[in-house]
């Protein structure tokens, strides 16, 4: 399963939202409410750690994540 950041939707600016991790698959739809307060929430969506390869992946490039960043 993985695990994905929700936070709260405050109902007024002066309250601050809560941040919280669930575990649910993939293909389940994204919570509307959280599971113990009820209060409305959102997905946030956050950056992964991803490596590119680029050409054949038994073979390394020079420059692993293609960019020519030189992080070879």
């Amino acid at each position: 399963m993985t695990t994905y950041i929700y936070e709260t939707i405050p109902a007024d600016n002066s309250t601050e939202p809560k941040v919280f991790e669930f575990q649910q698959r993939m293909t389940d739809k994204p919570l509307t409410q959280h599971p113990e307060t009820g209060e409305p929430v959102r997905r946030i969506i956050s950056g992964g750690l991803g490596i590119m390869q680029k050409g054949n992946a038994s073979a390394p490039s020079p420059s692993s994540c293609g960019s020519g960043c030189g992080c070879h």
